[in-house]
C-alpha cells in the first residue's frame, strides 16, 4: 500500500516488523525496520530504489496495484546493496527495457550480485540531472563510501525532497512514516545507533560531503532515507546531528566493558565504575559484560563515551575471544579522540592487560599506562590502583 509523502510522491516500501538482524547477524534490530522505496508521478513516472530480496515478489505485486508497470519511465538505483536493489530482478523481468539511473560503481555492484542481465543502465555523476516534467527535475549527488563506493543521493527540485538512501536513516519501523509521528526517544536512539555502527568509519568523508551539499544552497523540505522515518519536520535537524556526530563525537560518559571467567575481572570492572562516579558524579557510567550484552548497543555507548575501560582475564597467554572480537569490531568503527584503559585478572602468566593495551592502541584509542592487573582474586591492595587509573582516564 502506498503512503503519501508530498504532492505526487508516494512511499511504496516495506515495513519489516519482524526483522531482528541485519547485515547477516552483524547488526541487531530492536524496533523493526523498513526498506523505503518511492514513486514519483509527474509527467514522467520514476521509481526510487526497491526493497530487500526476501520481499521482492510482494513488492512487485503491490506496485502493480498502484500503477501500470509499463508506465514507469525509469528507475533510480541510489545504492546497489540488496536491501535496496533486491527487488530489481523480479521487477526487471516484467519491464526489461526500463532505464536504470545509477553511478558507475553501482553498475558493477548490481552486475556483481545479480549477473549481467543486459539492463539499460544510464550512468550518472554528481551534478547530472534529468527532467521529470512540470518544471521539476532529479539531480544526482554521489555519496561515495556512505557507506559503499556506489552510493548516491537524488534531489527532486520543486518539491525539495532529498532521497538520501542510507544517509540519515534508522533501523526503526514507523507505520506513521514521518519523524514528527515517531516516538522521539526511539527515533534518536536508533538514528545514533545506525550512525555509530554503520557510518562512523566514514565520518571524515561524511563531513566533507555535508559541506559540499551545503554549498549547493538547496532547500530541503523533506529528507527521505531508505530506512526508518522520513524527515519532514525540520529535516535539517538530522543533518546538523550528522555534522556533530562526524566530529569525533563524545559526551560526558565513560563505558566499562569486560568479560570474565570466575568473576575476578567483574569485581575490578564494578570498582572502576564506582570510582568514576566518586571522582566525577556528573559523568554517566555504563558497564557491560561483552559476552552477554548486544554488541551494537554497546558500540553506540562507546560512540557516546569520552573514555572506556576494557577488561579480560588472561587465558592461554592471551585474552578471551569475546573481548578480542569486540575490540576488532571497535577497530572497524574507527572511533576518534577517546581514551582507554585496560584491566584484568590472571592465575599464571598474566599477559592480558598488555595485550589489551596493544589492541586498543591499534584500534585508535589513546591508551593510558595505568592499569589494574590482579593475581587470582583481586584484593583491596589491587583496588588501590583504581583511583589513579580513573583520574587519568577522566583527565582530572
Amino acid at each position: 500500500m502506498r503512503k503519501h509523502v508530498k504532492n505526487n510522491v508516494s512511499w511504496v516500501g516495506y515495513i519489516d516488523w519482524e526483522l531482528e538482524t541485519f547485515h547477516g547477524d552483524d547488526y541487531s534490530i530492536m524496533n523493526g525496520s523498513s526498506q523505503n522505496a518511492y514513486l514519483i508521478e509527474e509527467e514522467k513516472t520514476v521509481l526510487i530504489d526497491t526493497i530487500w530480496t526476501p520481499h521482492r515478489f510482494d513488492f512487485v505485486e503491490n506496485l502493480k496495484k498502484e500503477i501500470d508497470l509499463d508506465k514507469i519511465d525509469f528507475i533510480v538505483a541510489n545504492h546497489g546493496e540488496c536491501d535496496h536493489s533486491g527487488s530489481l530482478t523480479a521487477l526487471m523481468d516484467l519491464i526489461p527495457e526500463t532505464p536504470i539511473y545509477c553511478s558507475a560503481q553501482c553498475v558493477k555492484s548490481l552486475e556483481g550480485q545479480y549477473g549481467k542481465r543486459g539492463w539499460n543502465f544510464h550512468v550518472v555523476k554528481t551534478g547530472d540531472s534529468v527532467e521529470i516534467g512540470n518544471g521539476k527535475k532529479l539531480v544526482f549527488v554521489e555519496m561515495r563510501m556512505l557507506h559503499w563506493p556506489d552510493s548516491m543521493a537524488t534531489y527532486m527540485t520543486g518539491d525539495n525532497i532529498l532521497f538520501s538512501n542510507d544517509a540519515f536513516g534508522q533501523h526503526y519501523a514507523v507505520e506513521e512514516l514521518f519523524n514528527d509521528k515517531a516516538d522521539q526517544c526511539l527515533l534518536w536512539k536508533e538514528a545514533m545507533k545506525y550512525y555509530a555502527n554503520i557510518l562512523n568509519p566514514f565520518s571524515a568523508v561524511l563531513a566533507k560531503k555535508l559541506q559540499e551539499i551545503a554549498g549547493f544552497n538547496l532547500q530541503f523540505d523533506i529528507i527521505a532515507p531508505s530506512h526508518g522515518a522520513i524527515w519532514r519536520d525540520n529535516p535539517l535537524q538530522i543533518v546538523k546531528k550528522y555534522a556533530e556526530w562526524a566530529d569525533a563525537y563524545q559526551e560526558n560518559q565513560v563505558t566499562v566493558a569486560y568479560d570474565t571467567m570466575w568473576e575476578g575481572t567483574t569485581k575490578i570492572a564494578h570498582r572502576i565504575a564506582e570510582e568514576i562516579h566518586l571522582q566525577s558524579p556528573e559523568t554517566v557510567v555504563k558497564v557491560f559484560n561483552i559476552a552477554k550484552a548486544d554488541k551494537n548497543e554497546m558500540m553506540t555507548e562507546i560512540f557516546k563515551s569520552k573514555a572506556i575501560a576494557v577488561g579480560s582475564p588472561t587465558v592461554s597467554n592471551s585474552i578471551l575471544s569475546s573481548v578480542a572480537g569486540w575490540i576488532e569490531f571497535a577497530k572497524q568503527l574507527k572511533f576518534k579522540n577517546k581514551k582507554a584503559a585496560a584491566f584484568g585478572c590472571y592465575g599464571w602468566s598474566g599477559e592480558s592487560v598488555k595485550i589489551l593495551q596493544e589492541k586498543l592502541k591499534d584500534a585508535g584509542f589513546e591508551v593510558i599506562e595505568d592499569n589494574v592487573r590482579a593475581s587470582w582474586v583481586p584484593t583491596e591492595a589491587d583496588f588501590e590502583a583504581i583511583p589513579t587509573l580513573v583520574s587519568h582516564l577522566l583527565g582530572v
